[in-house]
């Protein structure tokens, strides 16, 4: 019975993975930088590259000690597998709860009274740091398991 069950099971390598999780970090991260950029768009106020600045910032200090750590992790993980492996395994089950988490933050960020000056910060520096983020996948990827025999 278990052997039915794998057939229908897309296990695929770890390269596919990578990329995968590079391609998913990087399209959720390009969504949230072009809401960010609409909303900018609506102020005309001079203090505006304050705020894009702001944003950017935030999202380089996200990206070097926090999301930089997750990308590590998951990179270790999916090294380790030596065989073909389900293609949503990409991240832990513990990352899915959490993405969902994050997806409901910010569906409530979006719909709150918070002023879109500030949502675009959030968002700019959040959608920053994934797709910087994403790069090391893509390096990953690119260059294979030679970048962790250094380690």
């Amino acid at each position: 019975m278990k052997t039915n069950i794998n057939k229908f099971k897309p296990a695929v390598s770890n390269q596919i993975l990578v990329s995968l999780a590079g391609l998913l970090w990087i399209l959720v991260g390009i969504m949230l930088v072009s809401h960010a950029l609409t909303w900018y768009k609506e102020f005309t106020s001079t203090g505006l590259v304050y705020y894009i600045v702001a944003g950017v910032l935030f999202g380089l200090i996200i990206h070097h000690w926090g999301f930089l750590k997750i990308v590590n992790k998951n990179l270790i993980r999916i090294h380790l597998i030596e065989t073909k492996y389900c293609l949503f395994g990409f991240m832990p089950w513990k990352s899915y709860i959490l993405i969902a988490i994050m997806m409901t933050f910010g569906i409530i960020l979006r719909y709150s009274t918070l002023p879109r000056i500030i949502l675009s910060i959030i968002y700019m520096a959040i959608g920053l740091a994934l797709g910087l983020s994403s790069i090391r996948y893509f390096r990953y990827a690119i260059f294979g398991k030679s970048i962790y025999k250094k380690q």
